[in-house]
């Protein structure tokens, strides 16, 4: 699998809900978010199912990219989902380190509105 299909894999399928984070990241992956680190494919599955349980008919668009330069992948996406307070749209700017086939490390930047 190419990188760029990696990254539409990560987008387009464990974005989306599907359990495949062990498919699309290695055991010592290394996701930073701002504030908090997710280590390995279970705890970043958490995150995405947590993700999930707060919004309902979460989507995600891949805007711009994925851009490739060796072993990095870059990614801007637009996501849409219904929160308690009702709908929510966010972006986000992803950078990711391929190693091996899989994601082994993860930037990300989020906003709302």
């Amino acid at each position: 699998m190419t990188h760029k299909d990696l990254y539409e894999q990560w987008i387009n399928r464990l974005w989306a809900g599907e359990p495949v984070a062990a498919e699309l990241v290695a055991e010592d992956f290394v996701g930073h978010w701002p504030g908090r680190e997710v280590h390995g494919p279970a705890q970043l599955q958490a995150i995405i199912d947590e993700t999930h349980a707060m919004l309902s008919d979460l989507t995600f668009e891949i805007e711009v990219g994925p851009l490739v330069d060796g072993d990095l992948v870059a990614g801007r996406w637009v996501g849409s989902g219904t929160s308690e307070q009702g709908p929510m749209r966010f972006t986000g700017n992803d950078i990711l380190r391929v190693a091996d086939g899989r994601f082994v490390e993860y930037w990300t930047g989020t906003s709302t509105g």
